[in-house]
């Protein structure tokens, strides 16, 4: 009998599970320690399942998650760290590293917004390399920072429930088009040389340029196929969306159901845009969420073309700005890739509720209802 199938099943009360849970999540957590995690997790969410079944969900043999769970067993938490190993004592001890974590987390440097590395050193005592070890250790970054914007949309649920939906599961005879506008795409003629990328060295171009004028993309995405109908327009009012629609109608076989996934922008709900939809009866809108814009598949497209074509392209007008985008659409319906969702509306809700949990104060949503008004 293998020396595992002995090891029992784990109870967990609510602050280990959540410990656990945060440890899987976490990106910054080892990869070891995340799995060893995983394995208690599992073992108590699934107590009918063998040591085999849980050691293939997540990489191990029936012996070590055996030896896991018994470690857990005895020692709780603390049982998933990695055992002392030999070698040179530790020159810090926790107290210390505690204490830089702490400063990290909750002072800053007197006139600073954020700790180096050379900074915390001189306030801890410590070496450089230390701090540097430390951070990394626990994941702390101080240089960087994320920003996010949560949608106020008062149908936020239905709404991502509703596209997700079109997403995963799509109508049967639908077509289902994500629509949306890039405005202000600048053509721009680089003023300087460029040195070309050379072994141990990147491509090098100077700063200036010099302008020749803008043109807004109207793109629709079919997300399934990969296929893109993009028009090029001087603006991007509600006759040019109209035109666009007209041009998206003309190329969708006949008698199928249109679901187009656009966002909030005002020329998308204009008379001009009613009166339109009227006459189409087989089109229907969707819009995405307030401040919802990364529902929409279309943007990843747009990310595509930015990197792989606008960003460092070198544009002597506004016809051959034009050009090149068409000639990238084109390219694009040569051998299309489908982008495929695969977050369910559950998970993406849950997310959302999660980080408010974690990082906004309990009367937020209020203070933000009233602040609208």
């Amino acid at each position: 009998m293998h020396r595992g199938r002995l090891s029992p099943v784990p109870v967990l009360n609510d602050d280990e599970r959540q410990i656990l849970t945060d440890l899987v999540r976490r990106r910054q957590t080892p990869r070891g320690l995340a799995t060893r995690a995983k394995v208690i997790l599992l073992s108590a969410d699934h107590p009918e399942w063998t040591l085999v079944e849980i050691g293939a969900q997540v990489g191990l043999c029936d012996d070590t998650v055996g030896v896991w769970r018994k470690r857990f067993a005895a020692q709780r938490l603390e049982g998933l760290s990695d055992a002392p190993k030999s070698g040179a004592p530790r020159t810090i001890q926790d107290h210390a590293v505690e204490r830089v974590v702490r400063l990290t987390l909750d002072t800053l440097p007197e006139g600073e917004t954020q700790w180096s590395t050379r900074s915390m050193a001189q306030a801890s005592g410590m070496t450089q390399s230390a701090v540097y070890r430390i951070w990394r250790a626990f994941g702390l970054r101080p240089h960087l920072v994320s920003s996010f914007t949560l949608s106020k949309d008062p149908l936020l649920i239905e709404k991502v429930r509703d596209i997700v939906g079109l997403y995963l599961a799509p109508p049967d005879r639908a077509l289902v088009l994500c629509i949306d506008e890039k405005p202000q795409i600048q053509a721009l003629e680089r003023g300087s040389a460029t040195f070309p990328m050379l072994p141990g060295q990147p491509e090098a171009t100077g700063h200036t340029y010099i302008r020749h004028g803008t043109t807004t993309l109207i793109a629709a995405l079919d997300a399934k196929v990969g296929s893109v109908i993009g028009q090029c327009y001087p603006q991007h009012r509600a006759e040019e969306f109209r035109a666009f629609l007209d041009l998206v109608q003309n190329q969708v076989p006949t008698g199928l159901e249109v679901h187009v996934i656009l966002d909030n922008y005002i020329t998308h709900k204009t008379k001009t845009i009613q009166d339109w939809l009227l006459a189409h009866p087989n089109v229907h809108f969707h819009f995405t969420p307030t401040s919802g814009s990364w529902l929409n598949l279309v943007e990843s497209w747009f990310s595509l073309l930015s990197r792989k074509r606008l960003k460092r392209g070198n544009f002597t007008s506004k016809d051959g700005l034009e050009q090149a985008i068409t000639a990238f659409i084109a390219q694009t319906n040569q051998a299309p890739r489908p982008f495929v969702w695969t977050r369910s509306a559950d998970d993406i809700l849950a997310n959302i509720k999660r980080f408010c949990e974690r990082h906004l104060p309990p009367d937020y949503s209020q203070r933000s209802s009233e602040s609208d008004h």
